[in-house]
């Protein structure tokens, strides 16, 4: 049986004690109760676009990533495109609103926020999870009191009618699902008709030949991780429901001080590459905007939530680790792509002597979620470094959405 309670601790950030008891205590039931072996880990990721953004926004992605347009899902309501690395790293469902007038849940959410409300539909909406019998996974999690959406529910939102899907979450805004699939078939998602866009196709073209112009198509590999932006009330609880909804373990805690910040971090407790089931990053500030006055500390995360809400703020693209002439795999990636004219909100930070590399994109025009970069030279055997993370979380803050006035 999986011990989701062994794994060594990583950190300085300093939880509170109901967060250490119930840890242990929520971690333990989930171990007995056949939850942990019965869910996997991550088998898509979706994301909401304005209507008539995918395309290009697929391009983005084909450029800026492994990801390879397959398929599009043709339904009432959106177009979902399907897109794939392999068998063994999660999906990408973009879904677009066939009509700028569509409304649902996803939408309210993103209305309620001064930024989020300039794009309506764009937003991360969460990650669908592998799981053995998704009945009883269901069954079991209702029984903790989670909500999932009905049948009918889900057919009025135009999601897949095979995964099931908690209702999203008061801490990160965010949903989780549940696919049942045998190891050697195919994910299939049952939903529309499914059909090859020409203009989809064609943007996905575009982009992998410019990566094979570029000479960056074989330095770029899957996901590396998922890094959500909560309020600093809801640091802990958002940790305590993902590892409650999932098969994640706490890995630690970093606490980023000057920034106002902590960066909290999960992984999957099969300990598989994070290529097959990204970790689960949370991003929180020390202390809610209301005491920034008095302490006069930054505080982009918490002015990041309230600007845009609670959700995810970057997907992380891990680089091979080698050097070309020199330079490093992740340097002759940026430089390719910001050749193209997306922008960076810094230089790369980190060494090889310190173990990593690391850089954020500027802000999606299509999505709003930022693509980072990271390269791990050699052995290193961290996740990231504490130096790193708080100029990262800097150059977030000085993201054009962060740094907009709140009204």
């Amino acid at each position: 049986m999986l011990n989701s309670t062994t794994q060594p601790r990583y950190g300085d950030k300093i939880n509170s004690e109901c967060f250490e008891e119930y840890l242990i205590r929520l971690l333990e039931e989930r171990d007995r109760s056949g939850l942990t072996e019965l869910i996997g880990g991550i088998e898509a990721m979706l994301i909401s676009v304005e209507p008539g953004n995918s395309v290009e926004y697929i391009a983005e992605l084909a450029l800026m990533t492994p990801y390879q347009y397959l398929v599009t899902l043709d339904s009432e309501k959106h177009l979902t495109h399907v897109l794939r690395i392999d068998m063994y790293s999660p999906d990408i469902l973009l879904r677009e609103p066939k009509s700028p007038d569509y409304m649902d849940i996803f939408r309210g959410l993103n209305d309620l926020y001064p930024v989020g409300a300039k794009r309506p539909h764009s937003r991360y909406l969460g990650e669908i999870l592998w799981c053995g019998d998704r009945h009883q996974v269901v069954a079991l999690q209702q029984q903790r009191e989670f909500r999932f959406f009905q049948v009918g529910q889900l057919a009025d939102l135009d999601l897949p009618l095979n995964v099931s899907l908690s209702k999203p979450s008061p801490y990160t805004q965010n949903v989780v699902g549940y696919m049942e699939r045998k190891a050697n078939e195919i994910r299939v998602y049952h939903h529309g008709e499914s059909t090859i866009l020409a203009a989809a196709q064609c943007a996905n073209d575009r982009g992998k030949e410019m990566q094979e112009r570029l000479g960056i198509k074989d330095l770029l590999c899957p996901i590396d991780h998922l890094a959500t932006r909560v309020y600093s009330q809801n640091r802990e609880p958002a940790m305590l429901e993902y590892l409650a909804l999932s098969s994640y373990y706490y890995w630690g805690s970093y606490n980023i001080k000057d920034q106002n910040s902590s960066t909290n971090v999960t992984k999957n407790v099969r300990e598989v590459p994070e290529s097959v089931s990204p970790a689960k990053v949370f991003t929180a500030a020390n202390h809610p905007y209301c005491l920034n006055h008095i302490d006069k500390l930054p505080s982009p995360t918490e002015t990041f939530v309230r600007n845009y809400g609670p959700r995810l703020h970057h997907i992380a693209v891990e680089v091979k680790d080698g050097q070309q002439d020199g330079k490093e795999y992740i340097d002759i990636v940026v430089d390719a792509i910001s050749g193209q004219g997306k922008g960076f909100l810094l230089e790369t930070i980190g060494s090889r002597s310190a173990g990593l590399k690391q850089i954020f994109s500027s802000a999606s025009d299509f999505s709003s979620l930022i693509i980072e970069y990271v390269q791990r030279f050699g052995d290193f055997k961290g996740f990231f470094t504490k130096d790193n993370v708080a100029k990262l979380t800097y150059a977030a803050g000085q993201e054009e959405g962060v740094r907009a006035n709140l009204p």
